[in-house]
């Protein structure tokens, strides 16, 4: 199943690739895909994540999977909110 869905804010993806706790599934490259390859180990799925905050989840088996997913990595998406300084 593929699925999108988005979070309300941006997303600094650099900072995502290259936390300790995430490096290990992010795939990250902004010269060949401006998106960030996460994949999750449970459910086992991948995401393409935006700097939009829009996110595109394939692989999934089944709806609750993909809400699953969806539930954890929107948690992890707050912590790396892009602030921008025209809003400040």
């Amino acid at each position: 199943m593929v699925a999108s869905c988005s979070v309300d804010h941006k997303v600094n993806l650099e900072m995502l690739s290259h936390h300790k706790g995430h490096k290990l599934f992010c795939t990250f490259n902004p010269d060949t895909f401006p998106g960030l390859i996460y994949q999750m180990k449970e459910p086992k799925m991948c995401l393409l994540i935006f700097t939009s905050g829009k996110i595109v989840v394939t692989g999934a088996k089944t709806r609750e999977f993909i809400e699953d997913a969806f539930k954890k990595m929107r948690g992890v998406l707050k912590e790396f909110r892009k602030v921008d300084l025209r809003d400040q």
